[in-house]
């Protein structure tokens, strides 16, 4: 008889997991949740203490049904799901249903998968953790209150298929806050001053202008500034102080899941839901040949830099071996966690010190080896020595008017010669300035050129996906396993797109924050939220009770919705006319709002369905029959349907002004590791359908059956297959050959 079931969360590790502990237990996988709140109706009854009826999700059953049949020829059931709060729910479902006489169930922690944590986990099992389920629970619940109650009225006011979020609304109104901001901001003109400066000795230097008369440099027009200038070029430019330290900078902490979203998206421009699914893989296992499959990092849901100590030495060593005792402190460096963080976990950091970077390039994809070095480099800088710069500071005075000069020499490169945080915008990664000639106080300066420059201040930037994660730890909103579905999940529901690599608010977000804010204040209010997340770390503590926290919260909300389904602002009735006819029918056409922004409609629908889009040039809309609710990337105006030799594509409904097309997407990733294309319907010069990646000649991924976008229910894979039979039989099967799941 096996010694226990270990039951995972996800099927790739099984594998991992099954090396390390043997045949002599059994490993089986969740695939995720598998209970959950119904689809169908709130599934929560607030009048008996907010009780959830949680069911078994209908794609679950089958894995159920083999969970139990496993648990019945053992004593010892080991639950292994993620160590987070939504492992624990899981955990806890499962142990629900399989727990009976006879029966010891236990809880395991996989911070990593080498074999000494899964080796240590079983032998020293734990309990669940009801607090941490509690936790879970009280989320879930408020998450279902307010998206079934909300969205059912933004259905009503608004139009169909809308929805709210506890922590999704207030991030897209982080968004178009920014945007009002960017609207309002008035740009004022300024000057920069530069002189080109030589002394006795070589290199020439440049120098700032920093204050006038003794006041900081204010230049606000061109008289101003040519007035200016002609002051200083008859002045004599002389040293008056000289200033030389030395300065360390010190290395960053390891990752913690924002920062590690933060620099991939700066380094890779990779989104933070793809930088997750790649450190999933690397957490897992990969395939390094003889040896397995092997977990290479930490967990990577974790807001904590917190390192174990077999880590830290391993680290120190490796950094004797490769770069010498000079670069290695006399200490082993610890860091402070931030105030907000739970420190459940470690740092994501590298499992092994064995598994380097350049040894594994073979056995990892592209963006896995980017990633996987990305962590290393971050993890073995964080305990070598600081940065060292020589910084002299020249302060230049010349008829009342004080220029600065600036400059850092490295004397010794410490972690950067291992690790530099990316940047946000380009600039020189290292800080260093240009080199500066000897000088002492008191030397007469040459002048060689004096350079006036015209400026505007500049409105705060738009946020990227690297700086909207930043925005959402610092702000409170949200943790390390939600900062990615937060960012798909408000572009998902068309609120705010990517534009340039900067989100922008779309006009039906903007309608639909405006409307939140209005009826929901308490909801919509950023601290409110960030207050929440700590009370469900108080409840995971156990320092809170779950049944005060949803009352307290419901009391309000409940007010605010009982009288926002009376004064909420109907856009549904608003629909104005535009003063043109349909040239269909001779109706009146009507504004209306679709989820990317106003268009005009035929007032005779649904007889008629002639719909236009609205020129933002208000020189007419063009025609646009077969208009769709798709962006130009180009122009921003809607795409529409149009037939091509290989079949249909889209074009922009502004043709011939912008010619923007583009493949129409089936609603499916390519399934290619670190693609990012999609899915798309071609015809082949023979006529026969097939499909194939929207990057192609880049990715030449293609398939026959036609891609439908539904997770398989036994493996999870992302999406399966319609196989006809020669007699006409529409089939659904997996994609995943490996798995071989097809419907009955």
């Amino acid at each position: 008889m096996s010694q226990g079931l270990v039951i995972v969360e996800s099927p790739a590790k099984i594998k991992t997991i099954g090396k390390h502990l043997g045949s002599e237990y059994s490993i089986m996988a969740s695939v995720g949740h598998v209970k959950d709140l119904p689809k169908s109706k709130l599934g929560i009854d607030v009048e008996a203490g907010f009780t959830p009826s949680y069911e078994v999700i209908e794609a679950k059953k089958k894995v159920m049904a083999g969970l139990k049949k496993a648990a019945q020829n053992v004593s010892n059931i080991y639950l292994a799901p993620d160590p987070d709060r939504e492992g624990e729910a899981i955990a806890w479902h499962i142990a629900e249903d399989l727990q009976g006489k006879g029966k010891n169930i236990y809880r395991v922690l996989f911070n990593d998968l080498s074999r000494a944590t899964i080796l240590q986990a079983i032998a020293n099992p734990q309990k669940l953790d009801f607090n941490k389920y509690e936790a879970q629970q009280t989320r879930r619940i408020l998450d279902r209150l307010v998206g079934y109650q909300i969205s059912p009225l933004l259905w009503e006011k608004v139009r169909r298929g809308l929805s709210a979020g506890r922590v999704q609304s207030v991030a897209v109104r982080i968004i178009c806050d920014r945007e009002e901001e960017i609207a309002a901001f008035v740009a004022e003109e300024y000057w920069n001053m530069t002189a080109t400066l030589e002394a006795s000795a070589p290199p020439s230097f440049e120098a700032k202008l920093i204050k006038i008369d003794g006041r900081k440099s204010k230049v606000t027009s061109g008289a101003q500034s040519e007035e200016l200038r002609a002051r200083i070029e008859k002045g004599t430019f002389i040293v008056r102080k000289l200033e030389q330290k030395e300065v360390k900078k010190s290395p960053p902490p390891p990752f913690t899941t924002s920062k590690l979203q933060q620099e991939a998206s700066r380094w890779f421009r990779f989104a933070p839901s793809k930088t997750m699914k790649i450190a999933q893989k690397l957490y897992e296992g990969v395939e390094l040949g003889a040896e397995g499959s092997v977990g290479l990092i930490t967990y990577m849901r974790t807001d904590s830099v917190r390192i174990a100590d077999d880590a830290l030495n391993s680290a120190r060593d490796l950094i004797r071996e490769t770069f010498g005792s000079e670069y290695l402190p006399a200490k082993p460096r610890f860091f402070r966690n931030q105030e907000a963080a739970q420190d459940a976990h470690e740092a994501i950091r590298p499992t092994s010190g064995q598994y380097k970077p350049t040894d594994l390039k073979g056995h990892l994809t592209p963006d896995q080896f980017k990633l996987y070095q990305l962590i290393w480099n971050r993890f073995i800088a964080c305990q070598m020595n600081p940065a060292i710069f020589d910084q002299t500071t020249i302060d230049i005075d010349v008829v009342n008017c004080q220029f600065r000069a600036q400059g850092q020499v490295m004397k010794f490169p410490g972690f950067t010669a291992v690790y530099t945080e990316g940047k946000e915008e380009n600039g020189d990664e290292n800080g260093l300035a240009a080199l500066l000639p000897q000088l002492a106080p008191g030397e007469i300066l040459n002048l060689i050129a004096l350079k006036s420059e015209q400026r505007f201040t500049q409105p705060p930037p738009r946020f990227t996906e690297a700086t909207l994660v930043k925005e959402l730890e610092e702000k409170g909103i949200g943790r390390p396993s939600t900062y990615a579905a937060i960012l798909s999940t408000i572009q998902d529901r068309q609120y705010v797109i990517l534009q340039q690599l900067r989100f922008m608010p779309t006009e039906l977000g903007v309608l639909v924050n405006q409307q939140l804010k209005d009826n929901f204040s308490q909801i919509m209010d950023v601290t409110f939220t960030a207050e929440m997340e700590k009370k469900l770390d108080l409840i995971a503590e156990g320092k809170l009770n779950r049944l005060e926290t949803l009352t307290e919260f419901y009391t309000g909300f409940s007010r605010d919705l009982l009288k926002a389904k009376e004064t909420m602002r109907n856009i549904k009735k608003e629909a104005l006319p535009t003063g043109e006819v349909c040239e269909l029918c001779q109706s009146p056409m009507l504004l209306k709002m679709s989820r990317w922004g106003k268009f005009a409609a035929c007032a005779n629908y649904p007889q008629c369905k002639n719909k236009k889009n609205i020129s933002p040039a208000n020189d007419g809309p063009p025609p646009a029959p077969q208009l769709t609710d798709i962006p130009c990337t180009i122009c921003g105006q809607l795409m529409a349907v149009k037939k091509g030799r290989f079949g249909d594509f889209l074009g922009c409904s502004t043709y011939p002004l912008c010619k923007s097309i583009r493949p129409i997407s089936t609603g499916v990733d390519c399934p290619e590791e670190g693609c990012g294309g999609y899915l798309t319907q071609k015809r082949s010069k023979t006529g026969k359908t097939f499909y194939s990646c929207s990057r192609y000649p880049d990715c030449k991924f293609a398939i026959w059956d036609r891609p439908v976008a539904e997770a398989c229910p036994q493996c999870q894979a992302p999406f399966l297959l319609e196989k006809k039979s020669r007699d006409g039989t529409v089939k659904l099967v997996c994609h995943n050959s490996d798995c071989g799941w097809r419907a009955k």
